[in-house]
């Protein structure tokens, strides 16, 4: 049986190359384990989960860190990336994107369309 942070690995790597070595590296000086714990919990225990698949829990999750504003862009293009990579197109996000006006406002989306199209326009230039 496979573990929750062995699971959360695989599939972090597989989404976002080199993200945990890169939290420990920025953050695990400060805080040990953190790195660890956000692999084992956002990618083993959420992403890794039954009954939803991959790409609608990318959906959920740009949804809310758009709603959410401007503070949230780091993490919305990481999990942009992650969607693409998932199977979501450019028309999904920037629609899932949009359908958060409703919600987080006008300035909350147009924020998330900026986030949206850096990472569209690294896809672009790799």
């Amino acid at each position: 049986m496979t573990s929750t942070i062995e699971t959360g690995r695989d599939l972090s790597e597989q989404l976002n190359p080199g993200m945990e070595a890169a939290l420990d590296a920025r953050y695990g000086e400060l805080l040990p384990g953190m790195a660890e714990a956000v692999v084992d919990f956002a990618y083993g225990r959420q992403y890794a989960r039954p009954g939803l698949p991959l790409r609608e829990r990318y959906i959920a999750t740009i949804a809310a860190l758009t709603a959410l504003g401007g503070h949230t862009k780091p993490q919305l293009k990481i999990n942009i990336a992650g969607g693409r990579k998932a199977g979501l197109s450019r028309k999904e996000i920037a629609e899932t994107i949009w359908q958060m006006a409703l919600y987080g406002g006008f300035p909350a989306a147009i924020s998330g369309l900026n986030a949206a199209i850096e990472v569209f326009d690294e896809e672009d230039a790799a």
